[in-house]
């Protein structure tokens, strides 16, 4: 083969490696440019998944804290009118007490 010819047969050789590494260049740069956009759709998401999921808690924490609340104030209550209602069975006996004290509180100053 004349000299000449591989000369060029080089040259294009050379042209087309050149083509290629271009091409896997700009392939390369798309496929790296499409991971960053799939990376951040996927935090994207993931932040908001992460949002759901807090105000999920959030609103079950509350909804346990307010059941709670209303058990202990149901406990109270039923306390409360024990309480009440001891007092009240127990009122004839002190008045009759405070009645017996005070009698004898004027027997002795008579």
């Amino acid at each position: 083969m004349p000299r000449p010819e591989v000369l060029e047969r080089i040259k294009s050789a050379e042209e087309e490696a050149d083509e290629i590494v271009a091409l896997a260049d700009n392939d390369r740069d798309e496929r790296i440019a499409e991971a960053r956009e799939r990376a951040e759709e996927i935090r994207t998401e993931a932040e908001q998944e992460a949002r759901e999921l807090k105000e999920r808690r959030l609103e079950e924490a509350r909804e346990e804290i307010d059941a709670e609340c209303e058990q202990v104030l149901e406990a109270g209550e039923q306390e409360r009118e024990q309480l009440a209602e001891r007092a009240r069975k127990r009122v004839g006996d002190v008045t009759d007490h405070v009645v017996d004290l005070f009698q004898e509180d004027v027997h002795a100053q008579t």
